[in-house]
């Protein structure tokens, strides 16, 4: 049994970019377990506000000391904000996976949120590529 933290009020990706409803937005980030597998995160690359993004689409990057991974748009819609904090300290990442939001989209359909997993089904999907 992994010692990751699963927050239950959270949707997850099998990309692992958690996303949070609020009102017509979506908030996103990477889970603990993407965190915790990347290592030490050195630099986040943000989208433009505004930019539009389907679902599926890579929307940003975070490279760690080990590599570097796209974020994936779990939900279409247009940016309307990024966590410009990243920029000068992308470790926030690591030390609060689930506060260290990495960008909000104002959502086009909110029911693509159906499409990710609940925590219990995220937690069973990480325990699994172990």
């Amino acid at each position: 049994m992994s010692s990751y933290h699963y927050d239950p009020d959270l949707k997850y990706a099998d990309s692992h970019e958690w996303a949070r409803r609020e009102d017509s937005h979506v908030v996103i980030g990477i889970s603990d377990a993407a965190q915790d597998m990347m290592s030490d995160i050195v630099f986040v690359e943000l989208p433009e506000i505004g930019a539009a993004v389907a679902a599926g689409d890579a929307i940003a990057v975070v490279e760690s000391v080990k590599a570097a991974e796209d974020i994936i748009a779990p939900v279409s819609g247009s940016v309307s904000a990024v966590n410009e904090d990243l920029n000068d300290e992308p470790e926030l990442v690591n030390k609060d996976p689930y506060g260290a939001w990495f960008l909000k989209i104002e959502v086009e359909d909110a029911t693509e949120l159906d499409n990710l997993m609940d925590a219990d089904a995220y937690s069973a999907f990480v325990e699994s590529q172990q």
